[in-house]
């Protein structure tokens, strides 16, 4: 496997405009609008910091896992992202090495694409999403420069 990239830090609340007032205080701005994932029944809003983004999730109905993780736990953070390049490639690994996902395929996340969640009790209490980019590259960060084989040595177009 190769070394992976921390995708995004995914934070929980209730109110996008409330859960966004810290970050916009640090000085941030929302990356575009926001997106509603409906296979997870949240909104998302994206604030950019370097490679990385900060996801705030807001529960689009009473089912979804935000509900619940809120009703629980309260606002704060909700899971950590890391950037793969074959998603089912990954799950098969690490299932062969003994983890558990939250579901057996991959599903549709934000901006086209495709997450699988790991089980918080193999992450050690933590829970952890794989993420895979539709082809192209992540939709945030830097594109690989010319040299490297893309080409393009702009960062990619923000939403």
């Amino acid at each position: 496997m190769s070394a992976l990239m921390l995708d995004h830090v995914a934070i929980a609340t209730p109110d996008l405009d409330a859960g966004s007032a810290p970050y916009i205080a640090l000085g941030l701005h929302p990356e575009g609008p926001d997106e509603d994932v409906t296979t997870q029944g949240v909104r998302v809003r994206a604030f950019q910091v370097g490679d990385t983004l900060i996801e705030l999730l807001m529960p689009t109905r009473p089912e979804s896992p935000i509900t619940t993780f809120l009703e629980k736990k309260g606002p704060g953070l909700h899971h950590t992202a890391y950037r793969v390049a074959d998603l089912d490639a990954e799950m098969t690994r690490l299932r062969a090495d003994g983890a558990r996902f939250l579901n057996p395929e991959p599903t549709p996340g934000r901006a086209g694409t495709r997450v699988a969640f790991l089980h918080p009790k193999w992450g050690q209490g933590t829970l952890i999403e794989l993420v895979e980019h539709p082809e192209g590259g992540p939709q945030h960060g830097p594109v690989p420069r010319q040299e490297e084989g893309l080409a393009s040595d702009q960062e990619v177009s923000r939403h």
